[in-house]
């Protein structure tokens, strides 16, 4: 499948965009498609990586983040995002249990099943959450700091997920079978 619109080659590009996909290269190792894609714009480009540096540095830890992106690229119906965070939630170290539990909304943990729960609220809910949702959150263990980081993980993973489902991005990760959504 070819996307929709032509993937930017990142050595064609100049100034912050060349250093922002230097960033993600250095960062991958490679510099996945999705960014290719995204990068048509300089300014989009930097919104999602900003956001992607800026989240890995918060509170809420890359093993749980990872498994809010898998389970969101399921709900989303996204096969790139649902491939590129199944091997990115390996990479911090959960199983594949853990990642396919992830997927179907589901955890052993009581703190990360309270986090995909709300986070299924915000998707599905399309944000409109009452405070009793919060509460429920917050009575898992989650500060406020927190909540609102959940917020911009799911936040994110819609932006990169509608991308990639938009622009019809190929796939450069190993494919992970999407299920049905619970």
């Amino acid at each position: 499948m070819m996307s929709y619109i032509p993937l930017i080659e990142p050595s064609t590009t100049t100034g912050e965009h060349s250093q922002t996909f230097q960033q993600i290269q250095g960062a991958f190792g490679t510099v996945p498609n999705m960014f290719k894609a995204i990068g048509q714009s300089s300014a989009a480009l930097e919104s999602m990586w900003t956001s992607f540096v800026a989240l890995g540095k918060g509170q809420i830890n890359s093993q749980l983040g990872e498994q809010v992106a898998v389970f969101i690229a399921n709900v989303n119906r996204c096969e790139y995002c649902l491939a590129a965070h199944t091997l990115l939630g390996q990479n911090a170290g959960l199983s594949s249990d853990q990642i396919k539990a992830a997927q179907a909304g589901r955890s052993d943990d009581a703190r990360t099943q309270a986090a995909l729960d709300f986070a299924a609220k915000i998707v599905k809910q399309r944000a409109q959450l009452s405070e009793q949702d919060v509460a429920q959150v917050k009575q898992a263990g989650f500060s406020d700091a927190e909540v609102a980081e959940l917020v911009a993980h799911v936040a994110l993973n819609i932006f990169t997920n509608y991308t990639n489902v938009a622009l019809a991005v190929p796939v450069d990760f190993p494919h992970v079978q999407l299920i049905q959504a619970a």
